[in-house]
């Protein structure tokens, strides 16, 4: 098993879980403090390991009138100061290879949306930056094509990656995840991490936007981590029905602490007597 540092953590699938969470855009400095604050807290509490996440562009809005976000000037100086108030890693999405070297500058972890996920310009440009890459399988891939996306990565000489199940699709709006794409990813050695809020989207669901269910987000949560992964990521905001993107399947921030408390659980049992394979 690899195991990928982060800053001061260490993220590999027999390691302490880490949590990656935060609002689905960044919406301002504030506002990202605020929710990185809690989350910090409610780990350390749990016993977790804790990279907050936001997006400075959301690229793939159902609708030309979404709210897209900070843009990457004012959304990378954002980031930057969560790191700065709380010393904790950050993660963003990057659309665009050009976007790939200002981002690594001030994030520990670029992650590629699940739509571009292969794309190969956007991750070889990723990769090249040396940061952690956190690959999000697409909602059209078998995991036992993800192998071909590791290599593009690898390619650059890159090996700190991490790869993300969000969800398969299964018909129209609809998304099932499929817990067997946990283990087959992780069968190629890296860090696995889960989804739980995107894998409970409903992809275009409301006409001009995404639905969601959020109520099953946990579910998804604690049947991964029971799994034994190296980490979950869940979408959270203090009053997800106002939230400018994805609201639908996003935690409420005042659920997260007694989740993640559960969650560790879990992560403790799974690790403790990992789920052997036999392919055989």
């Amino acid at each position: 098993m690899k195991t990928v540092e982060i800053a001061d953590l260490r993220v590999g699938n027999d390691a302490p879980l880490t949590v990656i969470a935060g609002p689905c855009q960044l919406e301002s400095a504030d506002h990202a403090q605020m929710i990185a604050g809690r989350m910090k807290e409610a780990c350390a509490a749990a016993g977790a390991q804790y990279v907050f996440k936001a997006s400075f562009d959301k690229a793939n809005r159902t609708s030309v009138t979404g709210k897209r976000g900070l843009g990457i000037d004012e959304g990378l100086k954002a980031l930057q100061s969560v790191k700065d108030a709380l010393g904790v890693p950050v993660l963003t999405d990057v659309h665009l290879p050009d976007q790939c070297a200002p981002a690594a500058d001030v994030v520990d972890i670029l992650q590629i949306p699940a739509f571009l996920c292969r794309q190969t310009d956007l991750l070889l440009a990723a990769g090249q930056t040396g940061a952690a890459i956190n690959v999000k399988k697409g909602q059209f891939l078998a995991p036992w094509d993800m192998p071909n996306v590791i290599s593009k990565v690898e390619s650059t000489g890159n090996t700190r990656i991490l790869l993300t199940e969000r969800g398969t699709s299964f018909g129209y709006n609809t998304l099932v995840a499929d817990m067997r794409a946990l283990p087959q990813m992780a069968a190629t050695g890296y860090p696995v991490v889960m989804d739980a809020t995107h894998s409970v989207q409903q992809p275009g669901g409301k006409g001009g936007s995404s639905g969601g269910q959020r109520e099953f987000a946990p579910v998804m949560a604690r049947a991964a981590v029971s799994l034994g992964i190296a980490a979950v990521f869940i979408e959270t905001h203090e009053a997800p029905d106002t939230a400018p993107s994805d609201g639908p399947n996003m935690i409420p921030l005042d659920q997260m602490p007694a989740l993640l408390q559960s969650l560790m659980q879990f992560d403790r049992l799974a690790k403790e007597t990992p789920c052997r394979i036999d392919a055989n």
